[in-house]
């Protein structure tokens, strides 16, 4: 098995945050008096940063501004996900297999750090990551793939010699662009709309490194 490192998402792939920022979002933009339906987070939301999806909703706003919103927001998504929350299933495990391995592991993510640093945290799984990208680190959002190219460059590898876990379609389009492998996570669309990717899983449950280098560079 040759030398090659993986970078995680965060939203959707180390913990299934999707149902709980929907109903923060809910609460949030009714607050506003905006309403926004699963087509709308689809294309204006998931996979981007706070500063795109809040222009994508609520227009053109000082900087200043969209960092309020963007953290009562998340505020709001801590609060709701705080006693609920855990890892996806398997990824612990995972995670120890790639350390005992010595491949590098990273997270390149469109949240902002406050909410990196509560998923961390609650979750206990710090140690494993030796790089971490979030959306202060970035200045175009997936589906740019200018976070990827950043993480990969700070890891020390070429981004075809990467492997990205994703769950969104931004996302998997960033990863692609940056020139990564990518493993599709079903937790946010199905295994039919991740078919592009190079391996789709439901978890982490029986994930072996070997396996997984085999399934996504057979083609190299």
């Amino acid at each position: 098995m040759n030398s090659f490192a993986v970078i995680f998402d965060m939203d959707g792939v180390i913990v299934d945050t999707n149902p709980y920022h929907k109903i923060s979002l809910n609460q949030f933009c009714t607050k506003y008096g905006y309403s926004f339906n699963d087509e709308d987070l689809i294309n204006k939301v998931y996979g981007r940063t706070n500063n795109e999806w809040i222009r994508n909703i609520f227009g053109d706003l000082p900087k200043e501004r969209i960092l309020e919103l963007g953290e009562e927001k998340e505020a709001m998504f801590r609060e709701i996900y705080k006693d609920v929350i855990e890892p996806l299933n398997g990824l612990e495990d995972f995670l120890k297999k790639l350390t005992s391995q010595n491949i590098p592991v990273a997270i390149g993510t469109s949240a902002p750090r406050s909410n990196v640093d509560f998923v961390l945290k609650h979750t206990r799984l710090q140690k494993y990551f030796t790089t971490i990208l979030d959306q202060s680190d970035v200045e175009h959002g997936k589906p740019h793939p200018e976070i990827y190219l950043k993480v990969a460059a700070r890891l020390g590898f070429a981004p075809q010699q990467c492997v990205v876990f994703e769950d969104s379609l931004s996302g998997v389009e960033s990863a692609q662009r940056a020139g990564a492998k990518v493993v599709g996570v079903t937790t946010t669309h199905s295994p039919e709309e991740l078919a592009h990717t190079d391996l789709v899983i439901a978890n982490f449950s029986s994930l072996e490194p070997a396996n997984l280098y085999a399934q996504v560079f057979k083609s190299l």
